[in-house]
């Protein structure tokens, strides 16, 4: 089952991937659980695919939102993927390198990200991601998968500059609306092995990074452990798991999108996500 967050009719809404429509909620359920994020709590994904509909979407009619609009948290991984960490010239991590994004820095599918006025280093990078379906903490590996409502695609967009101004990568990955999340939530029955996942960016159509979700130093299962052992994760929560190789600021020489460019976030059987980038 595929689920998105969107605005049609000028309301914040979710529904139900059936193949070029949205199938919204009945105002019962609706009313019960709000948001996605809500209706993940509640543990009724199941119960969505066959519930009464309020209303139906083309796709092409709505205006995407980020997957999870109000997130508890979005943790990031960096340096996860090991061609991206020869390119980038650093060491194997002994442990996951974890940083955050506030909900502001993401947008939907289809929507503007957008190039920040005071740089012009910025950078794509394709990531899967996953959502939490139930609150976790101190989560064995080998139960992680369980915690997972499923997976969305992910471009954190990266302000290289102000990545670099100290150790501390939050300012270079937190300008507004620079990321995006989407198009939907494939959950995690259409997923039986995240690792055997392969991940293409696009600029413009052109190949830039291709990955398999193999190659990452901490795996998913690896992910939950370590981060459901500092912090509570919540239903809803997202982890952005990184970037496979050929980043921009890896090329000679570099890279660096602009406005008028688009990027594309391919992973077969999880979804595309789409996205023009435009000027602040």
């Amino acid at each position: 089952m595929k689920l998105a967050s969107f605005i049609a009719n000028n309301k914040s809404t979710y529904g139900v991937l059936a193949g070029d429509e949205l199938l919204e909620p009945g105002d019962d359920l609706r009313a019960r659980y709000p948001d996605l994020r809500a209706a993940i709590a509640a543990n009724v994904l199941g119960e969505l695919d066959s519930a009464e509909v309020a209303a139906t979407y083309a796709v092409d009619t709505v205006q995407f939102l980020p997957l999870i609009p109000n997130p508890d948290k979005i943790l990031c991984v960096g340096v996860n993927y090991r061609p991206h960490i020869k390119e980038m010239g650093r060491d194997i991590p002994d442990h996951p390198v974890v940083f955050v994004r506030f909900p502001g820095s993401q947008t939907g599918h289809e929507q503007p990200v957008l190039r920040p006025q005071v740089s012009e280093m910025f950078d794509f990078e394709g990531e899967l991601a996953i959502v939490i379906g139930r609150s976790a903490r101190h989560v064995a590996r080998v139960d992680a998968l369980d915690y997972i409502a499923g997976y969305c695609c992910f471009m954190d967009g990266s302000v290289r500059d102000w990545q670099k101004h100290t150790m501390q990568f939050t300012p270079g990955k937190n300008f507004d609306r620079s990321g995006s999340m989407g198009p939907w939530l494939v959950t995690r029955d259409e997923v039986p092995d995240p690792s055997m996942l392969t991940l293409t960016t696009r600029v413009n159509g052109e190949v830039m990074q291709q990955g398999q979700l193999s190659e990452l130093v901490f795996d998913i299962p690896g992910l939950i452990e370590y981060c459901s052992t500092f912090t509570e994760l919540l239903p809803g929560d997202v982890i952005a798991t990184g970037t496979p190789g050929g980043v921009g600021a890896a090329r000679t020489p570099p890279r660096w999108l602009q406005a008028g460019d688009s990027v594309e976030v391919d992973i077969p059987g999880v979804g595309l996500l789409a996205n023009p980038v435009a000027d602040e």
